[in-house]
């Protein structure tokens, strides 16, 4: 086993290593979720901690790690014997991204379950984190079947297999920590809930902390062993500290004052239910047992503040985490006299908070662009103009660059899906053969068994009973007559939007609506589970503003800051989406695309620009690519051109208004394939 990295060897970072070594003093505490750039040591600060946590007390034999004094008495290895237990390190386990549901929660042997009646169960990760640390690293690229599992868990602490009336339960209680870098994509908000705590770490700008980095990972590198033991003395310190402050943590003294301040802070900054207050009040008990001391202080609630609500106040998943240290101040110093009066000075039952609630949180590196989404309204510049002879043009275009406008508030759109019967990653877009879903059939295994079709599997068994020598009420099951269900559910799409910023569309009201309709496209591409990208297309060229990503608010943050004006090459535009499918294609054969293209239709410079575009729309609609057009045409004069954009893709275009869920056009629920109007 090669030797992990010192814990104590890390080089700044200290809201990480606090963050962490919290949970390591009080499990109760909830995990914490790392959030950061790449190349941060996230995940060698997780894998370090192992090293430090108090060993565990287990049952001898027992593979579900159950606790000598107070066991399991549901454990499948049950029921234990009064025995004396056996010390082990605390395991840390790791759950890679791509893991099987079997592989998470364990599996059952389905034919001598049916055949025997015997519960063969072999464990899954659950049971070896439990007493442990459960680390999933890129937690944000978990599969939702994964993060479903992992939820029930975290919820009840026990894991549930079921499988057609044979059902088996543990105890699942473990230290759950994860790393992700946001540019991949955010977290589902159930998931984003449960962790306890989270930081935000980013590389130094320091240039002798950096300096120190290299030199102590390339003296880890040479030689892991003698490294670990120049460290092995601080190590042992920052263990016992960790034993002596697990062994101080019931002896805290949570006062009514602090506990005042803990829900006026909640309150405050609008958190939704009291899971928040919870793991506040389990934090600041755990930072004074940390820093030696058996009553909280209000330094210890503002920082629990910090590690615990950034992540809790974002509304939408365009909101970048973080906590307005004014206000918090503000908070604390309103409600904390109540810590020390004798109740005639009540506080305001309605403070006002006071400041913005945005930007960076203190004990967090602050964002960089603060919000993510600007503020909304109108920006001084001179609006461009449409070309010559265009509907909206008031005059001849310019063709200068304007300056980004901020975009309309999003809206509820209505459900844009694919044709057919896909293959892709779990989602909520279009129908898809999925291991879960509604149950539309039977077939026999390719490879392990998954999803038993018991009615399947009797008719196919019941006819061999006679020669099989079946004497007694047990059904004889071979291997060959088990069948596996196929179930119908939902796939997440590769969604790639191509959006027309030419002059054309650079009149400020027009491209704010526009901004606005795919910032809500965008926001429904993230409940839905999908991929995206942005390709835009003005003056003489397009370009690939964002390659596909799960990171969705990125796309948000590129489709803010979109500059517009110059001509329309549209045709430049559906051939640069048509490379970036095709390379798409090869990466992910299985995930379908959507193609999203928000235009008026007009298309101007070189040659025959119409009639170029009209080919490039063929080009995709021979390849089988669904697609919508967002019709952006504004006037009393309509030219039709994004609807003969459509029939040239093979699509469906639908205006900005039609786009809205609530609106009185019809709904639009399939996105015609390319062939099928034909």
């Amino acid at each position: 086993m090669s030797t992990p990295y010192p814990f104590t060897a890390i080089v700044g970072q200290d809201d990480l290593r606090l963050g962490l070594l919290l949970n390591a003093v009080s499990p109760a505490v909830g995990g914490v979720l790392v959030r950061g750039e790449k190349g941060t040591a996230k995940s060698t600060a997780v894998r370090a901690l192992a090293a430090l946590m108090p060993e565990v007390s287990v049952v001898p034999g027992c593979r579900f790690s159950c606790d000598p004094v107070s066991p399991d008495p549901a454990c499948p290895d049950g029921p234990h014997a009064e025995a004396a237990g056996v010390s082990r390190a605390a395991r840390t386990v790791e759950l890679p991204v791509g893991a099987s549901e079997d592989r998470l929660v364990g599996a059952l042997d389905i034919e001598r379950a049916l055949s025997e009646g015997v519960k063969a169960f072999e464990p899954g990760l659950l049971a070896d984190a439990h007493r442990g640390i459960l680390y999933v690293d890129e937690v944000n690229l978990l599969h939702d079947h994964l993060v479903d599992l992992l939820l029930d868990a975290a919820a009840m602490g026990a894991s549930y297999v079921e499988r057609e009336g044979v059902s088996v339960r543990h105890a699942a209680r473990f230290l759950l920590v994860g790393t992700m870098n946001p540019e991949e994509g955010e977290l589902r908000p159930q998931l984003l809930d449960r962790f306890g705590l989270t930081v935000e770490v980013a590389a130094s700008r320091d240039t002798d902390e950096r300096v120190e980095v290299v030199r102590r990972r390339l003296a880890y590198d040479d030689d892991p062993e003698g490294f670990a033991a120049r460290w092995a003395g601080e190590e042992s310190a920052l263990r016992e500290r960790i034993a002596a402050a697990r062994a101080l943590l019931p002896r805290v003294v949570l006062g009514d004052g602090v506990l005042r301040q803990i829900a006026a802070t909640c309150a405050a900054f609008e958190v939704d239910g009291m899971r928040a207050d919870i793991v506040m009040a389990r934090t600041a008990t755990a930072l004074a047992a940390w820093a030696g001391r058996e009553e909280v202080t209000a330094d210890d609630v503002r920082q629990a503040a910090l590690l615990a609500l950034p992540h809790r106040r974002r509304r939408n998943p365009f909101d970048a985490p973080g906590l307005d240290e004014d206000k918090l101040d503000q908070t604390l110093d309103e409600a904390g006299p109540q810590e020390n009066n004798d109740g005639d000075d009540q506080p305001d039952p309605d403070p006002d908070g006071g400041g913005d609630d945005g930007g960076g949180g203190g004990g967090v590196p602050p964002q960089a662009d603060g919000d993510r989404t600007p503020p909304r309204g109108e920006s001084g510049d001179t609006p461009s103009q449409a070309p010559e002879g265009s509907p909206d043009a008031p005059g001849r275009s310019t063709g200068a660059e304007q300056q980004p406008v901020a975009s309309a508030e999003p809206f509820r759109t209505k459900m844009l899906s694919v044709p057919g019967l896909g293959e892709g990653a779990a989602g909520r877009r279009s129908r898809a053969r999925t291991e879960h879903g509604r149950t539309t059939g039977a077939r026999r295994p390719q490879g392990a068994l998954t999803k038993l079709h018991l009615a399947a599997t009797v008719r196919a068994a019941a006819p061999h009973q006679r020669a099989r020598g079946r004497s007694g009420r047990g059904l004889v099951v071979r291997r060959d007559d088990l069948r596996q269900a196929t179930r119908e559910g939902r796939e997440g799409n590769l969604v790639l939007f191509v959006v027309d910023a030419s002059g054309s569309m650079a009149a400020r009201q027009r491209m704010s609506a526009v901004k606005g309709a795919v910032l809500s496209l965008l926001l429904d591409a993230y409940q839905r589970r999908d991929k995206v990208g942005l390709v835009t297309f003005r003056g003489k060229e397009a370009e690939v503003a964002l390659p596909p990503t799960s990171s969705v608010d990125a796309a948000a943050s590129r489709l803010e800051s979109l500059p517009t004006g110059g001509r329309t090459p549209l045709a430049a535009g559906l051939l640069k989406a048509h490379d970036v499918l095709r390379v798409e294609r090869l990466r992910d054969p299985s995930r379908r695309p959507l193609l999203v293209v928000v235009t008026d239709g007009r298309a101007t410079g070189g040659p025959e620009p119409v009639a170029l575009a009209g080919r490039a729309g063929r080009l995709h609609r021979s390849e089988g690519t669904a697609s919508v057009v967002v019709d952006c045409e504004s006037g009393y004069v309509r030219l039709g051109l994004a609807g003969e954009l459509a029939r040239e893709l093979g699509g469906t275009a639908v205006t900005l208004d039609e786009l809205q869920a609530d609106s009185i056009a019809g709904l639009v629920k399939d996105v015609t394939a390319a062939g099928r109007a034909a």
